[in-house]
């Protein structure tokens, strides 16, 4: 407890550290007798996660949450290990994060004995959306109304002109005017009107928020998700983006949720410029896993270029902090692609060529507002496989590109996370972003189980083709000790065009080495020396000089 206090008293006032520390032994108290089932789950080679929403899949007469659980037990079963279930809390915008109530199960979709069921086959990720909360949440309504319960829950702005370098992934204005009554306040919005910021500074609000991590831990969650993490702080004549408050508040909230459930592994998203982003390593004492937001778009502009270099240079200076921390992969989510994280590494060109590629299949740019007033792209809308179809919209390009990049996902050291659109071989929802107005609607769309069913019951459907590609190499990936997420990893360009991981396990008996063709026709690549090597996905082996198909890979175990 002394260490927790420690940290709250570089934030807090002494009167407000004395408050919390009774307040947070009394949570302790609460939540002590669910200690006894704390997860000790370690990650190994064996994981692999999926993302996916609550209602992603439907089918008729059946609650959303069941119809996922059938459809990853029917498909996924034995390659998915991890289930990161979106915000599935009732919510009024942006698709769940938006919460209205952050203890309930969104009715439409099912209710806590339907998350239950899932828990006993994957562990779960819960999204922590604690940045800010839906102005229809009793907590703001509260706070409206002035409630003292609620009184300073959230950020009331005085002065718009005392926050000339705030940093935002928007472009609507800053904060809204809302009113009850005869109340009438104006309060900070981050993301959008109906999003209010909550506001740190006052101490109930962290504890408001404790309460529902360790009640997230008690309905199942094995990992959490700390959703815009980096926006939690504000001051004036600030950026109000990471500053040092925010990672005190990490490193309390995992002191304390450690203490109870020391198995519960946090991860941050803070879609920023690399640096930036792992900067929620700390030194070891914050994240447990940040997104490795860099790797989609650096390796989507890869494949489309056939070019490796950016992406050797990039991968070549990932360090990590210590070792009982990871990078959380992935090359798709719910969100779009984030550009930020390649701001400094591709030119103005080359990130054009990533746009006109997404453009060309029907996607969109959305942009963020800057300081100096302009506008700049901050993620493309799209769906992973339009995007890698490239400016000729090529279909069996696409596919090749996809089994690519994905092969180079499941060889990254950290650990590798699949949105569902991409397993399950899916394209933009044009008519879903038409319809909805929104843009990141066109990566979200609702399937039908029965449909894909018989889509995926067909050999030669685009769906069935990634899909049981996927699973093949998931399954191969579980057989070799050297893909653990915490592994040593060496990256090199053995060829022009060709990208290569070499993977080693912690005792050195388990040596992968993975090399991926980016161009569009045959490349050899030549051994040193006639070592042999087996082919973990055809059982071949081999002591002479590979040649790689296009956009082929090979993972050899030597």
């Amino acid at each position: 407890m002394e260490k927790i206090l420690s940290l709250l008293a570089k934030i807090y006032p002494p009167n407000e550290v004395e408050f919390l520390a009774t307040a947070i032994k009394q949570l302790m108290l609460k939540y002590q007798k669910f200690a006894s089932n704390a997860s000790t789950y370690a990650l190994s080679e064996k994981d692999l996660a999926l993302i996916s929403y609550g209602d992603s899949f439907f089918a008729a007469g059946e609650k959303n949450l069941r119809t996922l659980h059938k459809t990853l037990l029917a498909n996924l079963k034995d390659e998915v290990s991890i289930l990161h279930i979106l915000p599935f809390f009732p919510y009024s915008s942006d698709d769940g994060f938006s919460i209205i109530d952050y203890y309930a199960v969104d009715p439409k979709l099912g209710e806590w004995q339907d998350v239950t069921a899932i828990s006993a086959d994957f562990k779960l990720m819960f999204d922590a959306v604690i940045n800010h909360s839906s102005r229809q949440c009793e907590w703001f309504s509260g706070f409206l109304r002035e409630d003292t319960a609620f009184q300073g829950y959230y950020i009331e702005m005085d002065d718009l002109s005392a926050y000339p370098n705030v940093v935002r992934p928007r472009t609507s204005p800053l904060s809204h005017t809302y009113t009850s009554g005869d109340y009438r306040k104006e309060v900070w919005t981050t993301f959008s009107e109906d999003q209010v910021d909550l506001n740190f500074k006052n101490p109930r609000v962290f504890l408001q928020i404790l309460d529902v991590l360790l009640f997230y831990i008690t309905k199942g969650a094995s990992v959490i998700r700390l959703d815009a993490v980096g926006f939690l702080w504000k001051e004036k004549n600030s950026t109000c983006i990471h500053l040092p408050q925010t990672h005190l508040i990490i490193r309390a909230f995992r002191k304390i949720i450690e203490a109870l459930f020391p198995g519960t592994l946090l991860i941050t998203e803070t879609n920023v410029p690399h640096q930036e982003n792992i900067s929620y390593f700390g030194d070891g004492n914050e994240a447990h896993m940040v997104y490795n937001f860099t790797l989609p778009p650096l390796l989507a502009y890869s494949l489309l270029s056939g070019k490796t270099e950016k992406l050797l240079n990039w991968a070549n200076t990932l360090e990590l902090p210590c070792p009982n921390v990871c990078f959380f992969n992935f090359l798709a989510s719910h969100d779009g692609i984030g550009l930020r994280p390649v701001e400094s590494i591709l030119d103005r060109a080359e990130i054009g060529q990533l746009l006109a590629a997404a453009v060309a299949n029907g996607g969109a740019v959305s942009y963020k507002a800057n300081p100096d007033g302009s506008d700049s792209p901050y993620e493309i809308n799209s769906n992973y496989f339009s995007l890698l179809k490239g400016e000729a919209a090529d279909e069996m390009l696409g596919i090749k590109r996809m089994l690519l990049a994905h092969a180079i996902l499941l060889t990254m050291p950290g650990l590798p996370a699949i949105y569902l659109h991409s397993m399950f071989g899916s394209e933009n929802d044009l008519p879903g972003m038409k319809e909805s107005g929104i843009k990141r609607r066109i990566n979200r769309e609702k399937l039908q189980y029965e449909n894909l069913t018989d889509l995926l019951s067909r050999p030669d459907t685009r769906q069935s083709i990634i899909l049981n590609s996927l699973k093949e190499m998931a399954r191969a990936r579980q057989t070799e000790a050297a893909f653990n997420p915490y592994s040593a990893a060496k990256f090199g360009r053995p060829a022009a065009g060709v990208f290569s991981i070499e993977r080693i396990s912690a005792d050195g008996e388990s040596r992968v080495y993975g090399l991926f063709n980016f161009r569009n026709e045959s490349v050899q690549v030549s051994f040193k020396d006639a070592v042999k090597k087996q082919d973990l996905l055809s059982k071949d082996v081999d002591r002479e000089a590979v040649v790689l198909a296009p956009m082929a890979f090979k993972w050899y175990k030597i």
